[in-house]
């Protein structure tokens, strides 16, 4: 979108009373695709933050309580409809916490979801994050020091997390096996086992 059609949708108030009652409809009902899509579109047009707050809340809420039920019928989240978005927004809040340097809120929200997916790909990816977050690097040094930005992405659902570094994933996940296991060890209590 170019600087004039952002201007032309953030002072358009028919679109803008759209896109309020889509907000206030898709937490309503749950929607947890239709509060997504509002949400982008209110982050790209940067509209009233506390809006944008409440819906991202509501996001989490949704997720929370889906995934809850989820894993409690003993099955695990595919990275797929709404599930996907599900592990999305708890991956963003895990990210979140990073970037507040909240280290060991991070690594539990990232070691809860790499046991709850069904997908080696970005599991793999998270538990390099749980090593690098015991390490307490902070989330700006780790993106522009180990975080590959210029990778394509090989799948458009991985898009929304981070899965390509500047290294070889399962080289280093062996290099750093002692420090995963102990991580896991020490985290093991936060699935209920």
């Amino acid at each position: 979108m170019d600087k004039e059609a952002l201007f032309q949708a953030r002072t358009n108030p028919n679109f803008l009373k759209y896109l309020e009652e889509t907000r206030v409809n898709s937490m309503k009902a749950g929607d947890i695709g239709l509060m997504y899509e509002t949400l982008d579109s209110m982050l790209i047009l940067d509209l009233d933050e506390e809006n944008i707050h409440k819906l991202y809340e509501q996001i989490l809420k949704t997720s929370f309580e889906n995934v809850e039920k989820i894993i409690g019928n003993n099955e695990k989240l595919k990275l797929e409809g709404d599930n996907l978005l599900y592990v999305r927004a708890l991956f963003e809040h895990a990210v979140e916490k990073w970037s507040y340097d909240n280290f060991d809120g991070a690594k539990e929200l990232f070691f809860v979801i790499a046991n709850i997916i069904d997908d080696e790909i970005l599991e793999k990816s998270l538990n390099i994050l749980i090593v690098f977050l015991s390490s307490k690097i902070q989330i700006d040094d780790f993106y522009d020091t180990r975080v590959d930005l210029d990778s394509n992405i090989d799948d458009e659902k991985y898009g929304y997390f981070i899965t390509n570094f500047r290294f070889d994933k399962q080289e280093f996940l062996n290099e750093n096996k002692n420090i995963l296991e102990t991580e896991y060890k020490n985290l093991k209590h936060l699935l209920g086992n």
